[in-house]
Formats: C-alpha cells, sequence, structure tokens
C-alpha cells in the first residue's frame, strides 16, 4: 500500500506540475491541445472543448501541448511529407513551394498553400503510414502557423507560460511545509534505522537526548515489537505514538535476544507555528534546500555526490519508507520531491523548463527566433546529461536496492 501511495503522490506532483504550465496557456491566450499525465501511448483519453486529456502508459511524467513551440522550418516539411511525395511525386510543387516559404521566414504566405496541399493530400492514393505521417504535417504545421502560437508570443508571455510549471511545484512545496509545521505533534524522541534495501525497520537507530525516550529508558538498537502488550509495525508504531496525544505508554522491545518492558513512555506535544511564522520557516526551509541543491552540481561536476543522486526509483521507494514512518513525514518528503522537482527543471538545459526560459530570453534580446539546427543540438546535449543523471541514480538505487 505504501508504495501506491507513494505513486500516487508522485502523480500529484506531476499533475500540479502540467496544470501550472496548462491554466497560464489559457490565461494569456494560447490555446493547449493536449494535457497528459504520462506518455503515449494513451491507456484512456477524452476531448472537451477543442482539448485531448489522457492518461499515458509510460507513467515517467506528463505533458501539455502547447501549439508552435517552434517557429515552422524546412525540416518540418520533410519530417512529416517525405512519404507522402515519394509515393505521390505530383505533390512536389505545393511541397516545394511551402519548404520554400519556410525557408524564407514567410510563415504568412504558407497557410494558403498549406491549405491547398491539405486538398490535394485529401484525394488519397498513399499507404496508411504515409496518410498518417500527411495529417500529422497539417495539423502541426497549422497550429505553428495560427495566431495562438508559442513563437509567435511576446517574450513575456512565453516565460510565464514555461516558469508556471515549476513555480506551481515551488508555492505547493511551500505552501506544504507551512501546513506542517502549523500542525500540533507529539514526539519522544527516537529514530529508527533502515535495512539495507532502505526499508524501515522497528529498531531503534538513535535516542535524542532529553526526550521522553531517554526518559523512559529506551536504548539504540532495541527493537520495539509491542505497545501496551499490542504487536506493531514500523508504522503503526508512530501511529500509536501520534494516537496517545501524551498518555503513557508501555513498551515491549527486545534487547540483546531478551525482551524487555519499558515505560511508561509519554509523548511530548510539540505546538504548531503560526501562520505567519509558519510561512517564514517554510520559506527558510526551501532556501536551505535550494541552497544546498545549488551546491550539489557543481560537486557533481568535480567527481563528488554521485551517490546522492536518486532515479524515479529511489523517489518512489523513499516515499514509501516516508509513508511508513508516518503521514507527516511522508508529506514533508512530498515537499522536498516538489520542490526539487521545481529546481531540477528550471536548469538552463533543452527541454527542461529552464532551457525553454533561456532560449525565450535570448529570442527577446535579438528580437529575432533562434534557429531550428541550435534548438535541435542544444535539446540533444540536454537529453544526454538528463539520461546521465537517470542511469547514475538508477545504478545508486538498484545497488541499495540489492544491498550493495
Amino acid at each position: 500500500m505504501s508504495v501506491g501511495v507513494a505513486l500516487l503522490g508522485l502523480a500529484v506532483l506531476i499533475l500540479i506540475h502540467e496544470a501550472g504550465h496548462f491554466f497560464v496557456a489559457r490565461a494569456v491566450g494560447m490555446s493547449p491541445r493536449k494535457f497528459y499525465l504520462g506518455f503515449p501511448p494513451a491507456i484512456a483519453k477524452i476531448r472537451r472543448k477543442g482539448i485531448e486529456y489522457g492518461l499515458g502508459a509510460i507513467p515517467l511524467g506528463g505533458y501539455v501541448k502547447i501549439p508552435g513551440m517552434h517557429r515552422p522550418a524546412p525540416v518540418d516539411v520533410d519530417r512529416y511529407f517525405g512519404r507522402p511525395l515519394n509515393e505521390r511525386p505530383e505533390l512536389s510543387g505545393r511541397i516545394g513551394h511551402l519548404r520554400q516559404l519556410f525557408a524564407s521566414g514567410d510563415v504568412d504566405g504558407a497557410r494558403p498553400v498549406l491549405d491547398a496541399l491539405d486538398e490535394d493530400l485529401a484525394r488519397g492514393g498513399l499507404s496508411p503510414g504515409a496518410t498518417r505521417d500527411a495529417g500529422r504535417g497539417v495539423r502541426e504545421l497549422r497550429d505553428a502557423l495560427g495566431a495562438d502560437a508559442y513563437w509567435r508570443q511576446r517574450t513575456w508571455k512565453k516565460i510565464a507560460v514555461i516558469f508556471a510549471g515549476p513555480a506551481t511545484n515551488l508555492v505547493f512545496a511551500i505552501a506544504l511545509f507551512a501546513v506542517l509545521l502549523m500542525q500540533d505533534a507529539y514526539q519522544v524522541g527516537i529514530r529508527l534505522q533502515a535495512d539495507p534495501a532502505r526499508n524501515v525497520s522497528s529498531t531503534i537507530e538513535s535516542v535524542v537526548e532529553g526526550t521522553p525516550a531517554e526518559a523512559a529508558g529506551l536504548r539504540s538498537r532495541d527493537r520495539i515489537v509491542a505497545v501496551d502488550g499490542d504487536p506493531v509495525t514500523p508504522r503503526q508504531l508512530l501511529d500509536r505514538i501520534e494516537a496517545s496525544e501524551g498518555r503513557p505508554l508501555t513498551l515491549t522491545v527486545v534487547r540483546q535476544g531478551e525482551r524487555v518492558r519499558v515505560g511508561p513512555l509519554s509523548a511530548r506535544r510539540r505546538p504548531g507555528l503560526s501562520a505567519p511564522a509558519a510561512i517564514g520557516r517554510s520559506l527558510d526551509v526551501t532556501w536551505r534546500v535550494t541552497t544546498a541543491v545549488g551546491g550539489f552540481f557543481p560537486r557533481l561536476v568535480r567527481g563528488e555526490g554521485r551517490e546522492e543522486v536518486s532515479s524515479p526509483l529511489g523517489i518512489t521507494q523513499a516515499s514509501s519508507q516516508a509513508y511508513d514512518r508516518g503521514l507527516e513525514e511522508f508529506l514533508f518528503i512530498l515537499g522536498l520531491i516538489s520542490l526539487s522537482l521545481a529546481l531540477l527543471n528550471l536548469l538552463p538545459l533543452l527541454p527542461l523548463d529552464g532551457g525553454h526560459i533561456t532560449f525565450s530570453v535570448i529570442e527577446g534580446l535579438r528580437g529575432r527566433a533562434v534557429g531550428r539546427e541550435v534548438y535541435e543540438r542544444a535539446s540533444a546535449v540536454g537529453i544526454v546529461l538528463v539520461l546521465m543523471l537517470f542511469f547514475i541514480g538508477l545504478s545508486n538505487d538498484v545497488g541499495r536496492l540489492s544491498g550493495g
């Protein structure tokens, strides 16, 4: 169950990230075509008011399809109409004209030519594969030529739409930290161990000085097996402590092979902060995590900190273990993941959000679009770097799960 809750938490973070892009795009006059949780192929989809909402089969993220992310270029014509042209050479006039218009930058003149090409394609004579390519090409280029195309927008609108995704994750993290800090909590002052696969156990790793746990006589390496005589799992143990609200408890522990009763143990109430104080503390936590993440990448370049990288597998595992330790810790870890997702996406690398923001600023300063070949080369570099991080994290997580 804990793994399912962890996956649901990650899905929520992805959903709010994409919702940020989606709603800001609509607010500034762009009309998203798709809103997906997960990547294709689609498991389920529905269309409402011209927008396709769907659930993808690959649960590694999500996306919002905004029309015309790039200015149309000759390479788009080659990509979509190569097979149709091979099967129907008489289309060469229209296709060649469209390619020439894009090469010269006459995107407004390209619209009637695209419409005429669509009429020619509608006469048939193409294989199913070529028909799919042609249909997709017409749709994509019409979107790119439309007034709501992303590349046509003013710089501030483009930045607002792209920044909205990470910003939503950032705000969510700050709000979640603040809500947790406002809650009363009951603590006893113990930290539970984790095994080599990072599963939470009932064995005490450490006892904090001056806490109820120390006063009751708990020791590190004690394994708690029962509360008030009832056997408990690690999750049940923490739930019982929280639910006690300070009522004395008697614990049964295994110490050096013998069962020992320890108690009474009365959890100490930690009063929640006021809303202003909680927000202030939340911002402080956010800043500390941000500076730590900012210092991580220079260390990684120097060959340090490789073991700190995690893949989605490790993130899910950590979230699951946090849930086993209690809802409050799970929500705190979820806030950290949301914050990390925001910071990672703001790296100035395509295809990450930070890369799109960087190129939007460059284009705004230049007063014209960056060439498509530059985008493609930058995206290739960015994808390689992101994949490197993914595989480093995956190797770390597999090593931890195998006990290595």
